[in-house]
């Protein structure tokens, strides 16, 4: 019983290292490379006009942007 408090606790001290590590530096979480976006590519598509799923995802992404807490 003695080892499984301690490795439980051992886990919960590496979890609130890492929760509090991400609030301290107040990113918001992405993935490894960046994805298209850091190639510089806006879309995946290749349309002119995003389909309407694709422009609601975009106006909720821009709402986001414009009104997050820094």
């Amino acid at each position: 019983m003695t080892l499984f408090l301690l490795t439980f606790g051992l886990f919960l001290l590496v979890v609130v290292a890492m929760a509090s590590g991400f609030l301290l530096q107040r990113k918001t979480i992405a993935g490894s490379c960046g994805g298209l976006g850091e190639i510089g590519i806006e879309k995946a598509c290749d349309c002119d006009k995003p389909c309407e799923k694709r422009q609601k995802r975009m106006e909720k992404e821009k709402f986001w942007q414009q009104n997050k807490i820094v």
